[in-house]
């Protein structure tokens, strides 16, 4: 049977990635008054650049920030000005500072299944962001423990589930990236349920893993969860 459940933050709880697109948005109209960006294949550049500093500035709105200063002088030969890049700064700084927005309907399904499972928080990201954001959520008191970890992976899953101190069999991951959230889990034997966000960073779609998966239960939107969940309860039980 399914004993704990993990929830993810962003896009999983709260509104997280489309302020990142306005972000980005924002960045191209800077860039678009030195470069043709019909021409500059921009986001394609944009998400070369964060990739590859991922293992050194992690995931987050401020190793975005330093992703977006790197892009624009790369892609401008070191021409954007230092207001420019001044105004990119202030980007970054909008987005440390948005708004928790929860998801409609998810206080009600994270309490539901607080009421028969012990349930966790695992999110990824910049430390002290992420811990803003938990304090604003207003469910922070839900959860029996809260983990924020530097990246999703089978590893990081594999040593919080030994410190829960339940197997992999008996843990299922709710969130919104197969990559990040759902396959690390079920590569280990646990079970996802995946809830598609509407908007989701080119990054995380990066997987070859199916959400067909018998392991996994995909819903809608929060109202489909604690049924989901118990459908896997259902299967695990089998």
């Amino acid at each position: 049977m399914i004993e704990w459940v993990g929830f993810d933050g962003d896009d999983t709880l709260w509104h997280s990635e489309g302020y990142y697109q306005e972000a980005h948005a924002e960045f191209e109209q800077i860039v678009g008054r030195y470069v043709d960006l019909a021409n500059l294949r921009l986001h394609d550049r944009l998400l070369a650049v964060e990739r590859r500093n991922i293992k050194l500035f992690g995931y987050g709105a401020k190793g975005m920030t330093l992703s977006l200063l790197e892009a624009a002088i790369e892609v401008t030969g070191s021409r954007i000005s230092a207001a420019d890049l001044h105004r990119i700064i202030g980007i970054g700084k909008s987005v440390l500072s948005h708004p928790v927005k929860l998801l409609d309907g998810i206080r009600d399904a994270v309490e539901a299944v607080a009421a028969t499972h012990r349930i966790v928080l695992i999110t990824k990201g910049d430390l002290f962001h992420q811990e803003q954001k938990v304090a604003a959520c207003g469910l922070a008191d839900l959860f029996h423990r809260i983990e924020i970890v530097s990246e999703k992976d089978e590893r990081s899953y594999g040593r919080l589930l030994e410190q829960f101190g339940v197997g992999a069999e008996r843990f299922a991951m709710v969130g919104n990236s197969l990559r990040s959230d759902i396959a690390p889990v079920v590569q280990l034997g646990g079970w996802g349920i995946y809830m598609p966000y509407h908007v989701t960073w080119a990054h995380e779609t990066d997987t070859d893993f199916a959400a067909a998966s018998p392991r996994v239960a995909q819903v809608k939107d929060a109202s489909g969860i604690p049924a989901a969940l118990a459908e896997l309860g259902l299967r695990a039980a089998a």
